[in-house]
């Protein structure tokens, strides 16, 4: 199989935008997507995601477009679309379908089409490639071909990006996983595992963070434990860890796109062959109920103050970056609002346009000349809210007033008499 002129990726987000840059130093390449505003702000270089900086996207020689006609003549098309859970927490194909339907009409005779999004075990042969098949009259494994590789980008973070993973392949022959072998090759120093086939590497990613939730899962539930018993799970951890082989897994509220959703996909496809998967949903189940767990905690530390203010420090599902899907320090804003708590927010790094319009909730852009709140909040780690001193803590809160420090950031917190902070 020759080696590809022309691919596209489809879809510029977190995983899109960094693989088609990195694809770029090495082939002609079309970013694509459908957002055109997107599009602008990538062509005046800025990442709104903020991975890829300002210098190396203005310097790179991806060619980016929001027009479908630009994806005809491509050799090699990468799908990396999202795949969310509805409101059912089922899986929402929906983007990839879109994608796929616009793939097929540029597919051509030769093509490989190559899906990164996250999905359960069969959707690109049994699903994907027959809507590609129909939609463009063409022969799947005949006149085109199918491929997998599972997307590994950790949003924000510097040390694992796109060149130091290792890439996972899969194609629906040897030829085909032998040149996506080669492609990815390229932008990863040939640090490249080749599964066994690509309902194989499918499942591998769906595992990989449903493991992580339900490590999570199991920290989340042992800190309720611990708490009922007057302990804090941070100092339990800290002894823990000490033995070699412990997992250190941290507890909290556990959003995002992936971990947050992935074993839902894991889920759905348990139930499809009959099986009833117990232990995967019930991480879920824990997980899901950190916002209102952790609401009633601050309700008990607040307890007799009438009309409790709190400043809840973080809206992001992690620390440093700006995304908030599937965050769920929403669902403990709402907790707290439900049980009669005046809460506002902020964060640094969220868009508080997306925020409002994805919640209704209405960011505070600073936190100057803030004060009197019976309870702070430190519901994300970012390095703004780390570098904190206590006098800045001090100043948000009224005299009786409590750092509820979710995540552990100021642990050596000296604050004056008759505020304290509490922890998990």
């Amino acid at each position: 199989m020759p080696s590809p002129v022309r691919i596209s990726v489809i879809g510029l987000g977190y995983v899109g935008l960094p693989l088609a840059v990195a694809l770029a130093r090495s082939y002609e390449v079309v970013g694509f997507d459908i957002d055109s505003r997107r599009i602008e702000e990538l062509e005046n270089a800025f990442d709104r995601t903020g991975e890829v900086e300002s210098a190396l996207l203005g310097a790179s020689s991806l060619r980016l477009s929001a027009s479908p006609a630009d994806l005809e003549g491509s050799d090699l098309f990468i799908v990396t679309v999202p795949t969310p859970v509805d409101a059912a927490s089922e899986p929402d194909l929906s983007a990839v379908m879109e994608a796929t339907r616009l793939v097929a009409g540029a597919l051509r005779p030769g093509a490989v089409v190559v899906y990164e999004s996250t999905v359960y075990p069969g959707v690109t042969e049994d699903i994907c490639g027959p809507a590609l098949q129909e939609a463009s009259g063409l022969a799947c494994g005949v006149d085109f071909h199918l491929g997998y590789s599972p997307e590994r980008i950790n949003p924000g973070d510097r040390t694992h990006g796109i060149e130091a993973i290792t890439k996972v392949v899969a194609g629906q022959s040897e030829a085909v996983t032998d040149l996506l072998a080669e492609v990815y090759g390229k932008i990863t120093q040939g640090n490249i595992f080749r599964a066994a086939s690509i309902k194989t590497a499918e499942a591998a990613k769906v595992i990989e963070n449903a493991q992580r939730d339900i490590n999570i899962a199991f920290i989340n539930e042992v800190t309720k434990i611990f708490g009922a018993l007057g302990l804090s799970v941070y100092d339990v951890l800290e002894a823990a860890r000490t033995k070699w082989n412990f997992l250190d897994f941290r507890p909290g509220l556990v959003g995002g796109h992936c971990i947050g959703v992935d074993p839902f996909y894991l889920a759905h496809c348990a139930r499809q062959l009959g099986h009833d998967p117990e232990v995967v949903l019930a991480g879920r189940r824990t997980n899901d109920g950190m916002g209102n767990y952790l609401a009633g905690r601050i309700a008990a530390l607040l307890a007799g103050r009438p009309a409790p203010r709190v400043l809840v420090l973080g809206i992001t599902f992690k620390e440093n970056i700006p995304d908030i899907r599937n965050s769920k320090v929403v669902d403990l804003v709402r907790a707290l609002a439900a049980r009669g708590h005046g809460v506002d927010v902020h964060d640094p790094f969220a868009d508080p346009g997306a925020v409002a319009a994805a919640h209704d909730i209405a960011l505070l852009r600073s936190l100057d000349g803030r004060d009197g709140y019976d309870c702070v909040v430190g519901a994300v780690a970012h390095r703004h809210y780390r570098d904190l001193e206590d006098g800045d803590l001090a100043r948000l809160l009224a005299p009786q007033g409590v750092v509820f420090d979710l995540r552990n950031m100021w642990p050596g917190a000296a604050l004056p008499a008759g505020m304290r902070r509490e922890t998990l």
